[in-house]
């Protein structure tokens, strides 16, 4: 183990046994870490076995029989996190850049194939020019092997990319097959075409980070889930992200050891606003619902307008998906729909439960969103829960209007339970544009239409702005005072524990891409 390695490892256990969020001194919290240093931090001390450390390439041409590296630029082998048995790739910038060739793309592989065998997630630590030009062709197969694994390992292992330097042309797209995606900031970048092949095709002017950094894909394109400021910050999530999920498709997460009290949350009470109309954040719903600090918030960056992470309820891991009425006023729209529907299907994948809290009034309206596929792209986050088989349930706290109710993990889309507070507003839409439509006659017979229209919102709101009508029907299992809400999920998600629902016999669906 390095010196660096052992600093970083003491500084990281002070900071944990003095409590508050860990920090790193000012002499190793800017450091870009070698691969193997990334290895020695990320696994348990001593617990790394390496695989194909004497492998070398095989090529002969551009006097490349002259430049022999043993491993040929990547670290590959096994170990654990935490006592869990994970498979870990690290490419070797300092080896013809971390360039991937034949042999290089072999260790890989034969490191997926043990992970699929033995059934254990695959962390890959990214830090690649690309491909190595001088093999040719043999390079790009070396691609194509890997991404068909990655293909073959989806939805059976997990699968975690962490981009720490550049990663451009072919090499991006293993990681976009994997389940997450972490970046370290002015360090690593991503894109199909670098700056100058953008410079000369469309004329524009880009730089590397402008067009694939860190920030460019956390809160526009939506390719990276996380960030990270450095090296050490950006492994400490993927330590974090592995304590949630299950080794694999057969297991479920790992439930921790909580001590209960009543579990009432008087807090929750006064937390949505009398003003229908006035923002609230769902993330202290969220704070209120779950065991203490342990929201780990996925994609925070972007589409905002809704919350997807884990936390853990009563010990628990559990996904959550929540509508932000502090950004759009929660509304739907293309790219929270595509956040929230993979976030979902990756649940769904690794049995873990979901929670979905609602507070939506509706799809996004308007040309872009209309351009841009809001049909095709809600479709996706209607599918994504139709689909999934895990225990699944809804608090709607405020807003429920349209097909953006249904879409929510509604009861008519298999939810196993849906409770909704006092402050439900459960219809087609909101009073004054039902009413508008509904009572337009009326208004526009009344002598004053601005009275009439106040009187017959307000006749709307009292027969549907509430939960009771749906609960009446069974499509609300109950109506909850807000502080009784952890109680309830703790209780519903141990009576779901063990559910087992068996799919139709079919290759696969064809969700709407």
């Amino acid at each position: 183990m390095s010196d660096n390695i052992k600093i970083l490892r003491e500084k990281t256990e002070e900071a944990k046994l003095g409590g508050g969020q860990k920090r790193i001194d000012k002499q190793h919290e800017k450091k870009k870490l070698t691969a193997r240093e990334r290895v020695d931090y990320l696994l348990d001390e001593g617990s790394f076995e390496e695989i194909g450390a004497l492998v070398t390439h095989r090529t002969t041409d551009f006097g490349m029989q002259d430049q022999i590296f043993y491993g040929d630029g990547v670290v590959t082998g096994y170990g654990t996190v935490n006592g869990k048995l994970v498979y870990v790739y690290a490419q070797d910038f300092t080896v013809f850049g971390g360039a991937l060739s034949e042999t290089h793309a072999e260790k890989i592989c034969k490191l997926m194939d043990h992970a699929l065998k033995v059934g254990a997630p695959i962390i890959g630590l990214n830090d690649s020019g690309g491909a190595r030009i001088q093999e040719g062709v043999r390079s790009l197969g070396g691609y194509a092997d890997i991404f068909y694994r990655n293909v073959q390992a989806s939805g059976v292992v997990p699968q975690i990319s962490a981009i720490m330097g550049p990663c451009a042309g072919g090499a991006v797209y293993s990681p976009a097959m994997t389940d997450f995606t972490m970046m370290v900031e002015n360090t690593s970048y991503m894109f199909v075409t670098g700056p100058n092949v953008v410079k000369t095709v469309t004329n524009e002017e880009v730089t590397s980070e402008e067009l694939g950094g860190a920030s460019t894909h956390s809160t526009k394109s939506g390719v990276t889930h996380f960030t990270a400021v450095n090296d050490i910050e950006c492994l400490e999530n993927i330590k974090r992200l592995l304590s949630y999920i299950p080794q694999n498709n057969q297991e479920k997460p790992e439930k921790l050891e909580v001590k209960f009290d009543e579990e009432i949350r008087e807090g929750l009470d006064s937390l949505v606003p009398d003003s229908p109309n006035k923002p609230y954040d769902m993330h202290d719903v969220i704070k209120g619902i779950i065991d203490k600090d342990s929201f780990f918030e996925v994609h925070k960056n972007y589409a905002d307008n809704i919350i997807v992470g884990f936390s853990r309820i009563g010990g628990r891991s559990v996904g959550v998906v929540a509508n932000q009425p502090m950004s759009l006023a929660g509304v739907l729209d293309v790219d929270a729909s595509k956040k929230a529907a993979r976030f979902v299907r990756f649940c769904d994948a690794f049995n873990i439960p979901l929670l979905v809290l609602v507070d939506v009034p509706g799809f996004l309206p308007g040309t872009d969103q209309e351009w841009n596929g809001i049909i095709l792209h809600g479709a996706k986050l209607l599918y994504a829960l139709s689909e999934a088989t895990v225990p699944r349930v809804t608090v709607i706290t405020r807003k429920a209007y349209g097909g953006a109710y249904d879409v929510m993990n509604s009861k008519h889309i298999g939810a196993d339970l849906n409770f909704a507070w006092p402050t439900a507003e459960i219809a087609v839409m909101g009073a004054k544009g039902a009413s508008e439509i509904i009572f337009r006659k009326e208004i526009q017979a009344a002598k004053d239409p601005e009275v009439k229209l106040s009187e017959k919102e307000a006749e709307y709101a009292e027969k549907f702005a509430n939960p009771f009508k749906a609960a009446q029907r069974g499509f609300i299992d109950e109506v909850i005072m807000p502080n009784e809400t952890r109680r309830k999920l703790l209780k519903a998600f141990a009576m779901l524990e063990n559910k087992d629902v068996k799919r139709p016999n079919r290759k696969h669906g064809n969700i709407p891409l």
